[in-house]
């Protein structure tokens, strides 16, 4: 029935492109630090592929101009290659999934596959692939995803919640002596991003307490020389900070299960400072916090601004809508993720914003495509293929559906391949406007060392 509907063929077409992509930037802008924006789009500028991370609205927008399967699940929402990266379980497992939910809503399932196989076309042209091998990426990962779906399909339900992609899972799998190097290499480095590892590098000690080392524009305290908020911004008008933060961290003290909260009572807070992170969420109200353990152990947390998501504002699904965008990204990622973060949770801030929050950083490894010869490329795109079908699979339970959709054949696959060109096209285009627009000064686009060169004495 959906294939007579949208036949397979109907995903090539790009959507609605009659737009000014200025606009769009500037409209995702609003709220947001104003002093920050400029460093949003200076790291935006920085490529075609920069500026698509960067822009998620945009491809939202596009995308509901096109036809869709009418298969609505939980989807990531943003799920470009960037957003796929090793963490640890609680259990301390490292594994490999989607670690950013900022834009999860329901949609068209096939809105996440999509953006994920153009950012696949947009990082093989930055490292100047040829076509064929882009061509190939694509093909690789949409076979990957048609059959790890049509698996979970003829799966238990629980068969594919327990199912995990662990880093010793696709070493056993791998038969290449080199990547297995690689995938050791990359286990090495995760296991040697930790919180303590973290602690000499953003703190000292003063006094009794801890201190988060000012770094702008990376890392700055809302009061002080570093700060890089305007003196009417609601924030500076805090009386009693210290309140503001217990309570809350009080009210994300509730939205954790009875033992995380008994855990959480072995750490006493240390400091709270703001902290920019990525790429599009750059300008967001960010924070890391500090906390100690009885024994002098710390724990970082990050506790991130989340708004209205750019699926949910073009794609309007059925059902009631989440009342609090922080516990919407929450439980996105619970549904989607094959394990989450042991301290995830969220919270509101004094003026009404809503936040998500996790750890700063428990064993979190991204790759480095740049660094990816073209073998090893398409065996990461294979791999992400395989977590985004794990990912809509426990998500929805509509394995089944989804499977029947795609078939057997290449023709998903083959309206992919010239959906992401067509659409990567685009967001070349996108991007030189994007440029003309800082240079003739309609846009304020800074560097990270530009910026930071402020603070310099």
């Amino acid at each position: 029935m959906a294939r007579r509907e949208v036949p397979r063929g109907a995903h090539a077409a790009v959507g609605n492109v009659d737009r000014d992509p200025v606009d769009l930037v500037e409209l995702s802008s609003r709220g947001r630090i104003r002093r920050l924006v400029p460093l949003r789009y200076g790291r935006m500028l920085a490529s075609p592929f920069a500026f698509f991370r960067g822009s998620a609205i945009l491809q939202a927008h596009d995308l509901a101009g096109t036809p869709h399967t009418g298969i609505l699940i939980p989807i990531c929402g943003d799920a470009h290659l960037a957003n796929f990266g090793g963490f640890a379980t609680p259990e301390r497992t490292l594994l490999l999934d989607i670690n950013d939910f900022d834009e999860t809503s329901t949609g068209p399932w096939e809105w996440d596959l999509k953006r994920l196989v153009t950012s696949f076309v947009l990082a093989a042209r930055q490292t100047r692939r040829k076509r064929g091998v882009a061509d190939d990426l694509v093909h690789a990962l949409v076979r990957t995803y048609q059959s790890r779906m049509r698996a979970y399909a003829e799966s238990g339900i629980l068969d594919t919640w327990y199912d995990l992609v662990t880093f010793e899972r696709l070493l056993a799998e791998e038969p290449s002596p080199e990547i297995q190097k690689r995938i050791r290499r990359g286990m090495e480095r995760a296991a040697d991003r930790t919180h303590e590892a973290l602690l000499p590098k953003l703190t000292r000690r003063e006094g009794d307490r801890l201190t988060i080392l000012d770094a702008p524009p990376a890392v700055f305290h809302a009061l002080g020389s570093s700060t890089l908020f305007d003196a009417d911004d609601e924030v500076m008008r805090i009386q009693d900070r210290e309140a503001v933060i217990q309570s809350s961290f009080r009210e994300y003290l509730g939205t954790l299960p009875p033992d995380r909260r008994r855990l959480l009572l072995h750490f006493v807070h240390q400091d709270t400072a703001f902290k920019v992170v990525g790429v599009g969420s750059v300008g967001t109200r960010c924070l890391i916090q500090l906390l100690m353990d009885g024994q002098g152990k710390p724990l970082f947390l990050q506790i991130k601004e989340a708004s209205v998501s750019v699926v949910a504002r073009y794609f309007k699904a059925p059902g009631p809508k989440s009342s609090h965008e922080g516990r919407r990204v929450v439980e996105g990622q619970r549904l989607m993720q094959a394990a989450s973060d042991l301290f995830l949770g969220w919270t509101t801030g004094p003026f009404g914003q809503h936040f998500h929050v996790r750890q700063l950083r428990d064993m979190k490894y991204s790759v480095q495509v740049e660094l990816m010869d073209a073998e090893l490329m398409e065996r990461y795109a294979r791999t992400c293929g395989w977590v985004l079908a794990r990912a809509h699979a426990k998500g929805s339970g509509r394995a089944a559906e989804i499977a029947g959709y795609l078939g057997r054949s290449d023709r998903m696959a083959d309206a992919l391949v010239a959906y992401a060109n067509a659409y990567a096209d685009q967001a070349e285009r996108d991007h030189d406007c994007f440029a003309s627009a800082c240079r003739s000064g309609r846009l304020e686009a800074r560097t990270d060392e530009d910026m930071a060169a402020d603070f310099r004495v």
